[in-house]
């Protein structure tokens, strides 16, 4: 009996075929925000977790989210909600095909990324220069 000779499959894209665009890098860092969030909406609940258990168990929480290590963290998680928001709106738009072609896309992401920046900053500005505190 012959044996059927298969027809060669394509190859998967990589790297060394595409070269990495702002887009590309933003869909990873997309990625990279959603697992994030996870691990920053855990930090979320063990905080209301402390509000609820008590005025030690939240003053705890409260030190540590407003430690010099803390902060970054807020501030980073901050980003990363704005970042992954924009970014299904980006996804959400090229879903009703749209901005699909090369300058246009590349123009969204960047809106993405100017705007996830902005409001993140705005965010914390506004909350130290009205005397907020984290947690």
């Amino acid at each position: 009996m012959k044996k059927k000779q298969r027809s060669p499959r394509p190859l998967a894209p990589d790297l060394q075929t595409y070269r990495p665009t702002l887009t590309m890098t933003m869909s990873i860092v997309h990625r990279a925000t959603g697992i994030a969030l996870y691990f920053g909406f855990i930090g979320m609940a063990a905080w209301l977790a402390a509000l609820a258990a008590g005025p030690r168990p939240y003053e705890m929480m409260r030190q540590v989210f407003g430690s010099w290590a803390g902060l970054p963290i807020l501030i980073a998680f901050t980003w990363a909600i704005l970042h992954h928001a924009f970014g299904g709106i980006r996804h959400l738009i090229w879903d009703l095909s749209i901005a699909h072609t090369y300058p246009w896309r590349e123009y969204l992401t960047k809106v993405t990324l100017v705007a996830s920046l902005v409001c993140a900053s705005l965010f914390w500005i506004a909350l130290f220069w009205t005397g907020g505190r984290p947690s």
